[in-house]
């Protein structure tokens, strides 16, 4: 399969930012005790770091349908790319529960397991593996279905203790569940909303069969009416984001709430703005290439490469931060979910490092990306499929 330009900067430049998130969350000072979105104690540049991240999961999500439409182009077999959506499915399930979990908490005891974007992949993957016998525009409707009206779920009256709502939440909205005593589940991306960003971004594949300036003008169309739509829901304040937006004490904060969209599940608003500025990126990046492009595409070519080993190497920098902070190995409070934060002490460096650091990260790992790409390129493994 040819390699589509525009796909893999876009997906690069989301890579990016989501290490920027993940640095922010480990190792900054207020991560374990303050919100970068509550209005209350935030500052802008604090909810704007936040903020910008909140591309990186849709976008991940979209491109992932969109990669698998492009890669099942070349197969006629339909029993066969079930069996491979089932197979990729079910590896990156099994990945979340070990080697992502892991890397997240870094408990040997695995006291917390938590359902996020690569589980997520993962039973879209298989649902979409139980679809491929329907049209793309089939797909593409399922998909806007879920998407305009998942945000309903909550309005559902199911009875008091509904065996129904205990069995379909999960599915629909974050939530913890323990397992045993000392084990608790986390879903935190509940899989029916993400589905729907992952059956468009499918769907959208075969726009890019289409001649390169009418799919630059398609793309623009899309985004530009992705980014109204959410402008005029968002301003009504009637629908499609449980939060409301409301006057704030000066227009930057008003402005922030305006922003203040819900990622967990992703509603309406939050997709519509993610996905309206991804259309856009890709329209801009479809024929402008030179070394800082090159550069970015370099870590989208290798998604999941990179999303496994940035998450070690920024936790394996926060421990190390900990230690030259003067904590001892005792203090550090991993069966709780704190990831190795010392609980109950302030710890961590402020937002300015937090850029330093995510800098710092990104560029560690661009060599590490090369290499595997070329790898991946030169080699006919089996399991490269996979990673």
């Amino acid at each position: 399969m040819k390699r589509i330009h525009s796909i893999d900067f876009t997906r690069g430049l989301v890579m990016i930012i989501m290490a920027l998130d993940h640095v922010r969350d480990m190792m900054h000072i207020d991560a374990m005790t303050q919100s970068p979105t509550n209005l209350a104690t935030t500052t802008p540049a604090l909810f704007f770091t936040r903020w910008i991240t909140y591309l990186c999961a849709p976008i991940f999500v979209f491109l992932a349908g969109t990669s698998a439409y492009l890669s099942l182009q070349k197969v006629n077999d339909i029993s066969e790319s079930r069996n491979f959506l089932f197979k990729r499915g079910l590896w990156l399930i099994l990945l979340e529960f070990t080697l992502v979990n892991f890397g997240l908490f870094f408990d040997l005891g695995f006291h917390s397991f938590i359902f996020e974007v690569i589980a997520a992949i993962g039973v879209g993957f298989i649902i979409l593996g139980l679809l491929l016998k329907a049209s793309v525009k089939i797909i593409a409707a399922i998909g806007l279905l879920i998407i305009f009206c998942h945000d309903l779920f909550p309005l559902i009256p199911f009875s008091e203790g509904s065996m129904i709502k205990a069995i379909l939440s999960p599915l629909f909205s974050p939530g913890a569940f323990p397992l045993t005593p000392h084990t608790i589940f986390i879903m935190g991306y509940p899989p029916i909303p993400w589905l729907g960003i992952l059956l468009i971004g499918f769907a959208s594949g075969k726009l890019f069969a289409l001649p390169v300036e009418k799919r630059i003008k398609l793309f623009v169309g899309i985004g530009v009416f992705a980014l109204t739509l959410f402008i005029a829901l968002r301003f009504i304040n009637l629908y499609g984001d449980p939060v409301s937006w409301s006057s704030q004490k000066n227009s930057i904060y008003t402005f922030l709430s305006f922003m203040n969209i819900t990622k967990y599940p992703p509603s309406l608003l939050f997709t519509l703005v993610t996905l309206g500025i991804m259309f856009l990126v890709l329209a801009a990046t479809e024929n402008v290439r030179g070394r800082p492009m090159q550069i970015v595409t370099t870590y989208g070519r290798v998604p999941l490469f990179y999303f496994l080993v940035h998450f070690y190497l920024i936790h394996l920098s926060m421990i190390v931060l900990m230690f030259i902070q003067g904590f001892s190995w005792d203090q550090l409070d991993f069966a709780s979910g704190n990831m190795g934060r010392a609980k109950g002490i302030t710890s961590g460096i402020s937002l300015a490092v937090v850029y330093v650091v995510w800098i710092s990260v990104v560029i560690i790992l661009y060599k590490p990306c090369v290499w595997y790409g070329r790898y991946k390129s030169t080699h006919n493994n089996w399991w490269l499929k996979y990673l």
